[in-house]
């Protein structure tokens, strides 16, 4: 059932958050973290990459969010002899009309799942490279938007490497956020032996907000207000990354972007008209971990990025900002 704005009046944006996360945590059960990261991540407009074991919900947690919002969701198998028209769409020929006529491929959803993404050749990973930038598809030099919203959440076997291919750093970047599901704790994996199927489940959920609120939902996250002090914050822990021995690649000005995105959509869900330091702090891992690449010899040494990460924000200086005083 969607949110009634005749019956409770203008839906709040906290409100609308809130319904679409324990929607989605309906199916994706005893992960209410995650889903609110995927939440965030959703409503900040980015796109989502999820390495992690088969079976741990990354498809489900793909379409329980487009069905929460009415959306359609398109699922492709990325395999090595996929092609780039089988992403995009292709123009087809009607001998009839004499005529070709373009058939949208699956990108042209709200949710599309890129499972395996990995397993794709280069070229057509690249496919999707114009359309998580600009929202847009360009085919026989005609440029064509897809729906509003839009989101790809792309999945990797972060074991299996055998028959893959890595994803490049230009394409990396493109993904808002990099998270992992995990198994369940033994209290939920109890409770979901209870329910129906995670197929049922998914496919009885119902949408909670209307295509047009969802529009309105995205502005508001938008307006969220980023004091300068924290704006001073973030450039510091971004410049720190783009300076520090043990990387050879920091963070660029699109993982800024994407990092405040982010935390508007986290202030909202948490009922707050501003970003706060903790907003940031939080999504360090998820939002910058999968941009930058740690040196070989850091690498030989056991540091991962997360431990670059978790050692800049101990060094850069926590902002007081003015909604500290209220």
């Amino acid at each position: 059932m969607t949110i009634d704005a005749k019956a409770t009046g203008q839906p709040t944006a906290t409100k609308m958050f809130r319904a679409l996360h324990e929607n989605v945590s309906k199916v994706l059960r005893g992960k209410e973290d995650v889903v609110r990261l995927a939440t965030a991540c959703f409503l900040a407009e980015g796109h989502l990459l999820i390495e992690d074991l088969p079976g741990t919900g990354k498809t489900s947690l793909a379409k329980a969010m487009a069905n929460s919002i009415g959306g359609t969701v398109r699922r492709v198998q990325f395999t090595p002899d996929l092609l780039p028209s089988d992403i995009t769409g292709v123009s087809v020929f009607r001998p009839n009309e004499g005529e070709f006529t373009f058939r949208p491929g699956p990108v042209f959803s709200n949710v599309m799942v890129a499972d395996e993404i990995n397993r794709a050749s280069p070229k057509t990973q690249a496919a999707l490279l114009e359309v998580m930038e600009e929202r847009q598809v360009t085919t026989d030099g005609v440029s064509r938007p897809v729906p509003r919203p839009f989101m790809v959440v792309a999945t990797q076997n972060p074991l299996d490497f055998h028959g893959t291919y890595p994803l490049p750093e230009v394409q990396l970047d493109r993904f808002a956020m990099r998270i992992t599901i995990g198994y369940t704790d033994r209290a939920t994996e109890l409770e979901v032996m209870g329910l129906p199927s995670s197929l049922e489940t998914t496919a009885e959920l119902g949408a909670v907000l209307r295509e047009d609120q969802v529009v309105k939902l995205l502005q508001r996250v938008k307006a969220v207000t980023v004091e300068p002090p924290l704006r001073d914050y973030v450039a510091d822990i971004v410049m720190a990354t783009r300076t520090h021995p043990d990387l050879r690649l920091g963070i660029s000005t699109r993982g800024t972007l994407t990092l405040l995105s982010v935390a508007r959509a986290l202030a909202i869900g948490d009922g707050r008209p501003y970003v706060s330091p903790d907003d940031i702090k939080s999504l360090l891992v998820p939002v910058l971990a999968h941009r930058i690449a740690v040196t070989p010899a850091a690498e030989l040494d056991g540091i991962t990025a997360e431990d670059v990460l978790t050692g800049i924000i101990d060094q850069v200086n926590v902002p007081r900002l003015r909604h500290d005083d209220q």
